[in-house]
């Protein structure tokens, strides 16, 4: 009750504000700009309340409390107020118009639901200009529906179908928390999350590969001792490296031919097998 009364107090206020005729709203913009008179800003967005009450009030429908509604659309004239320009010579409702709108919109994506929506400008198009559409083309006995309608939107807002039809399923119903339970007796209950399949590992698996993993660097670190400085840079430049260098490239900075990369590169994988299997037979399949 305490809400409805001062929204009716501040309409009332905004309705009796006086209009602003040309020259005077020319006259106190310049004041705010140039001297920052807080006098000449209280009484512009005085002046344009009714404007901003006027913007709200289309935006009702979506569920959210209409002195928000005002609350944001004050936000955007201020905003339009420290952006105006009189020099122009634009009337300062043309220009507000688009800050009082575009935070109004913002406001009603950011807590219109949980999942965040409209983060482009065609998915911001499709959200506020589907339900219109959608009832002007099924109006009639010629009404357009389905498949048929998503591509008259889609055409008309220059978003794909794909987009239509997506939107147009998260208008259509509720948000649903995981937590929300699906199953509930004697037995016990289940949530919507215990349904969700992942096709990533269990968690039993990850810790078993990571410690696999932990294992294999150990022996093979171990196993690097038995090579000779030179088969040990070879190892390390054509195997242990994300882009391995070239037999030529190597040959080149150690001053042998590539030919000769190539026969210390084998003999010293063999001697790191060798190594490998005299500590446990299943751990020479780590060098390839």
């Amino acid at each position: 009750m305490k809400s409805q009364s001062a929204r009716r107090t501040m309409i009332r206020a905004a309705m009796a504000a006086p209009y602003l005729e040309r020259e005077e709203e020319y006259e106190l913009a310049v004041r705010w700009k140039e001297q920052r008179d807080q006098a000449a800003l209280h009484k512009i967005t005085s002046a344009h309340m009714r404007l901003v009450i006027s913007m709200a009030s289309k935006f009702r429908h979506f569920g959210l409390a209409m002195n928000d509604l005002i609350q944001e659309g004050h936000v955007g004239l201020l905003e339009a107020a420290a952006r105006f320009e009189p020099e122009r010579e634009v009337r300062f409702s043309t220009y507000a118009t688009w800050w009082i709108r575009a935070s109004i919109q913002d406001y009603i994506l950011r807590n219109w639901s949980i999942v965040r929506g409209g983060t482009s400008s065609a998915q911001k198009a499709l959200f506020f200009n589907l339900r219109r559409l959608r009832a002007r083309l099924s109006q009639g006995a010629d009404g357009v529906t389905g498949s048929a309608m998503y591509r008259e939107i889609a055409t008309a807002l220059k978003v794909s179908e794909g987009d239509v039809a997506l939107m147009d399923s998260r208008l259509s119903g509720p948000d649903s928390s995981l937590n929300a339970p699906l199953i509930e007796d004697e037995s016990g209950s289940a949530d919507r999350q215990d349904f969700l399949i992942c096709d990533g590992p269990l968690p039993d698996e990850m810790v078993s590969s990571s410690i696999d993993d932990e294992r294999r660097v150990t022996w093979l670190h171990n196993a690097l001792d038995v090579l000779s400085e030179r088969e040990l840079k070879i190892i390390r430049e054509r195997r242990l490296q994300d882009e391995g260098a070239t037999l030529e490239a190597l040959g080149s900075k150690l001053g042998i031919s590539k030919e000769r990369v190539r026969q210390i590169e084998t003999r010293a994988l063999e001697k790191l097998r060798t190594a490998l299997l005299q500590t446990n037979n299943d751990r020479a399949a780590y060098v390839s």
